[in-house]
């Protein structure tokens, strides 16, 4: 099982909108139970009564989340990060258990390449700030464009992981020009991330029929909407 969960990620690292240099240098991986404090999930358990009877569901809260389909006007190109997820790597390794996986991982049978991911602009929706606001930071700090929130448009407004975790999730659309890339991008603090431009063309093989995808439903839906409505 493992072999064919491999084998299929690497499919992702064999496509042209995958292949470039090592993202970045991970040199040990291992994994431990999520701590009480932890900063970016809650776990938590709810129970109700429906129809006469009691249930009990898990739910996982997480951050509300902003992402940006960006097209450079310029080069008529499309706008994409990479970075390693590792909660795409802990997936691929173990399947469909829930069994940690004990001690350090073997890299060289599950190399990290294979939870490098492409996917729009995307991050959390800051508290303080509206959807508008913080999809102009991740812009900026990720990609390196600045925008004025005025030039997001407005796309969808979901919900991501309804079975488990509902964050709401509000995606935009916005056009770029070279005048506006004021830096390289690539994140803040510890980030990790790679800009990447995608012709159309790329943009159409990536999400055709059969295609295994390095990225989440949201790239999917952010990609067909661009190619359904702006290609």
């Amino acid at each position: 099982m493992f072999k064919y969960l491999i084998a299929r990620a690497s499919r992702y690292l064999s496509t042209n909108v995958c292949q470039s240099a090592p993202l970045s240098d991970i040199t040990k991986v291992w994994f431990t139970p999520l701590p009480k404090d932890a900063k970016w999930v809650a776990p938590l358990q709810m129970h109700y009564i429906e129809n006469g009877m009691k249930k009990d569901r898990d739910i996982v809260k997480i951050f509300n989340g902003v992402m940006v389909v960006l097209f450079n006007v310029s080069r008529q190109k499309l706008i994409y990060v990479r970075q390693f997820r590792p909660a795409v790597y802990h997936g691929l390794i173990t399947g469909n258990s829930f069994e940690m996986p004990k001690g350090c991982i073997d890299l060289v049978k599950y190399p990290p390449e294979i939870a490098v991911t492409l996917e729009p602009c995307a991050g959390v929706a800051e508290i303080n700030k509206s959807p508008q606001e913080s999809a102009r930071v991740e812009v900026l700090e990720e990609c390196g464009y600045d925008v004025p929130t005025e030039s997001l448009q407005l796309i969808y407004q979901y919900r991501s992981g309804v079975g488990a975790s509902s964050a709401a999730q509000t995606l935009f659309y916005c056009e770029v020009c070279d005048e506006q890339k004021v830096n390289a991008g690539g994140g803040v603090h510890d980030e990790v991330i790679e800009v990447v431009d995608l012709s159309i063309e790329e943009a159409k093989e990536y999400v055709k029929t059969g295609a295994t995808v390095s990225g989440g439903p949201s790239t999917l839906l952010a990609t067909l909407w661009f190619l359904s409505n702006k290609a």
